[in-house]
């Protein structure tokens, strides 16, 4: 037997006990949520309805945590994970889940959320699917730690449930296929910089109109709605490009149909809602703590003719 670890809450399971579970729903991050006599079981890479065995690792005051052991009885909206890492890997949680069966969750959870949180009860419209499930993201941004006798471990993200380790990701299926053509160069380029200075380092990958851009500082650039963004790689920018002008639009229409003639924007970044939504309004202000993405917004303006 698993000799528990020093800070281990010995109830309501112990430390490694395996339990039948059947799973109710999904948490606001993917992982299945289970009950059992009344106490809840948080178990990841689990779908609603299946009927599972599952390891318990952690107690809490209120509820446990546990490992995946085997699935029983498997949802009809469970699929094969398009990524071999999936389940190890934790930068995802769906891909085990049917796509429409995911924006039906991810609709509900929206109204759960709001219930819970805000004492709020409103119909919350059915979630617009993205155009791309896959191949969609504009940024990565992997880890790797420094040398340690003579060699460097893994470059890429965190494990699932961990802290601290680090798993190898050669290739990211989430992730626009220019990022993945210029992730084996970045990740040599990152081997032979760690081997130099034995520190460790996050690598940025951001796909732009004009190509992968590597340095955070450098400029990138983004064409949407027929307006030209430039921001800084390492700034924030919306992820999803190819959501960007039906998601621009949506906001801009809500906008607009208030009546109102001034816009604030009150987390402007670069400027892409306050400057899609400009030509709508009689003036516009935009808010933003990032002193480099205000100038950005400005520059962005100015270029635009806004």
């Amino acid at each position: 037997m698993a000799r528990p670890p020093a800070k281990f809450q010995p109830g309501p399971f112990t430390y490694h006990q395996e339990v039948d579970l059947t799973i109710d729903s999904l948490s606001n991050l993917g992982q299945g949520v289970a009950r059992m006599d009344g106490w809840v079981v948080f178990v990841p890479f689990t779908l609603p309805g299946e009927r599972v065995r599952a390891r318990v690792f952690r107690n809490h005051k209120s509820y446990s945590e546990a490992d995946l052991v085997e699935v029983i009885e498997p949802s009809p909206d469970r699929v094969d994970p398009v990524c071999p890492l999936f389940g190890v890997c934790g930068g995802c949680q769906y891909q085990n889940l049917s796509y429409p069966a995911q924006l039906a969750w991810k609709q509900r959870q929206v109204a759960e959320l709001l219930h819970h949180m805000a004492g709020v009860e409103f119909p919350v419209d059915p979630v617009v699917p993205s155009p791309r499930p896959y191949h969609y993201r504009s940024k990565i941004t992997p880890h790797l730690q420094g040398a340690r006798n003579g060699e460097v471990g893994p470059i890429g993200f965190l494990k699932s449930g961990r802290r601290f380790d680090l798993i190898d990701v050669p290739s990211c299926p989430i992730a626009m296929e220019g990022i993945n053509e210029a992730l084996p160069g970045a990740r040599e380029a990152a081997v032979a910089a760690a081997m130099a200075r034995k520190k460790g380092a996050t690598l940025l990958l951001r796909a732009a109109a004009d190509g992968v851009v590597t340095d955070p500082r450098a400029p990138a650039v983004e064409v949407v709605d027929g307006l030209r963004f430039t921001f800084l790689a390492g700034d924030f920018f919306q992820n999803n490009p190819y959501i960007l002008p039906a998601f621009t639009a949506h906001a801009r229409a809500e906008a607009a149909a208030t009546g109102n003639s001034h816009l604030v924007d009150a987390y402007c970044g670069s400027g892409l809602f306050a400057l899609t939504a400009a030509a709508s309004f009689g003036s516009v202000a935009g808010i933003e703590i990032s002193e480099s993405a205000v100038r950005q917004a400005n520059a962005n303006a100015a270029a635009n003719g806004i």
